[in-house]
């Protein structure tokens, strides 16, 4: 990455419209927003909408260490998208600069409750940058770990945004979130284990088909 161009907030909202008043929406996933316009129109969007399953992936940084999000930029996203969201995914970085703490594996459950405080139906905190690889799922009662196989990986651009896609589209197919969460950390997991490491020179991507065409002759 060598730059970011923040275009106009209302580019945002005209571009959910287009798509919600064409072929609708069984879900909504967000990803990098980038400054508290773009998450302001986009939290009205979903607002005025009324549109379902809302997964908000908060990107702050990204596999390079670049900023994607701007610090004044963190309370928009706690006070107006996190209360309409179904499911908040941020990683255990993200997740401990979202309740300005240092990052400490040990209280992750104290900071997913602090994180739905903030008005989320579910919190996962995606575990992939931590010891044990795990996920943990909050929903105002019960927290569920998830956990799969680990593949170590330089090969991890793009994990956290195919988690939360997935899980996206299993809640739009009627899946509760914790059978959603599961279902999406098995395949964000195999889309790193199947990582394209020969592409470029950074961390190479992962491969969400990988899976489905192992084993499929060229």
């Amino acid at each position: 990455m060598t730059d970011i161009h923040a275009f106009p907030p209302q580019v945002a909202v005209e571009q959910i419209e287009a798509v919600v008043s064409d072929i609708g929406a069984d879900a909504v996933k967000t990803g990098m927003l980038f400054n508290a316009g773009i998450i302001s129109a986009v939290a009205e969007s979903v607002e005025r909408l009324r549109l379902p399953n809302v997964v908000v992936d908060p990107v702050m940084v990204a596999e390079s260490g670049a900023v994607l999000l701007e610090p004044d930029a963190v309370d928009t996203y706690k006070n107006g998208l996190f209360p309409l969201a179904t499911v908040i995914t941020p990683n255990v970085d993200e997740a401990f600069a979202l309740v300005g703490e240092e990052v400490d594996e040990d209280r992750m459950e104290d900071c997913a409750v602090t994180l739905y405080a903030l008005g989320p139906e579910v919190v996962v905190i995606t575990g992939g940058h931590t010891s044990s690889g795990a996920d943990l799922l909050y929903d105002g009662e019960d927290f569920v770990r998830i956990e799969g196989p680990v593949y170590p990986s330089e090969n991890t651009h793009g994990a956290g945004c195919t988690y939360s896609s997935a899980l996206a589209s299993f809640l739009a197919h009627g899946f509760g979130p914790v059978e959603a969460a599961r279902r999406a950390h098995a395949i964000a997991s195999e889309a790193v284990e199947h990582g394209l490491g020969e592409i470029g020179r950074g961390a190479g991507p992962v491969h969400a088909l990988g899976k489905v065409l192992e084993g499929v002759e060229e």
